[in-house]
Order: structure tokens, then C-alpha cells, then sequence
């Protein structure tokens, strides 16, 4: 099992709106996420002295080919409707590395 951790900002005027959708994620999303060995999945929201308001994600990974499973998801027709309501309420940061929405933050301490 891999730990994942990542951040993106959500924009201020869809804040409230991407509350909204997490409050009532669709079936079918959650079931492609199970489907793709993700578990123990969260999403923090936390506005830091910027002013901003950002999301910090958690997951863990259970599976044997990450790569795979993300493009099975990325693949699913479901996903990619809940994607396109989702990502125009984020704000990308600006130095996440090619390819990412949410950039990746990387792991100082767990305890088992």
C-alpha cells in the first residue's frame, strides 16, 4: 500500500459549489475509485494566510500498477463527466510538476 498526498486551490465563487458536489459524490465515481484500489480517501479544505482557500488530498493506494489503474479511471466515461463539473472549481497551483492537476506533496512522517 502507497500513500498519496496532493493540494490544489479552489477558486473563491466555486468554493461553496464544490462543497456541494462532495457532500453528494455520484455512486458511480465512488465505485470507479474503489475499482481502482484507492481507499481511505479524503479531502481537507483549509484557507492559509494567503487568503486562498485550498484542497489537500489523501489517499492510499492498494493496488499493484498505479498507472494502470489511473488510466482505467481517467478512461471511465462517469469520471470524466465528474471531472469536468469539478476541475473549473480549482486553481491549479503553478509549479506542479507536468501532467498533474493536484500537485503532489510529498510524505515527512506517518505513523502505523
Amino acid at each position: 500500500m502507497k500513500r498519496y498526498g496532493s493540494v490544489v486551490q479552489v477558486k473563491e465563487d466555486k468554493l461553496e459549489e464544490y462543497v456541494k458536489l462532495h457532500a453528494a459524490v455520484w455512486p458511480k465515481v465512488l465505485s470507479m475509485i474503489k475499482a481502482c484500489n484507492i481507499q481511505n480517501y479524503s479531502i481537507y479544505l483549509r484557507k492559509l494566510p494567503d487568503g486562498k482557500h485550498y484542497l489537500f488530498s489523501y489517499f492510499e493506494y492498494a493496488g499493484q500498477d498505479f498507472d494502470a489503474d489511473m488510466a482505467k479511471m481517467a478512461a471511465d466515461e462517469t469520471t470524466q463527466k465528474w471531472w469536468a463539473v469539478c476541475k473549473p472549481c480549482h486553481e491549479p497551483l503553478a509549479d506542479r510538476a507536468e501532467g498533474e492537476w493536484w500537485a503532489s506533496m510529498e510524505e515527512v512522517f506517518h505513523l502505523d
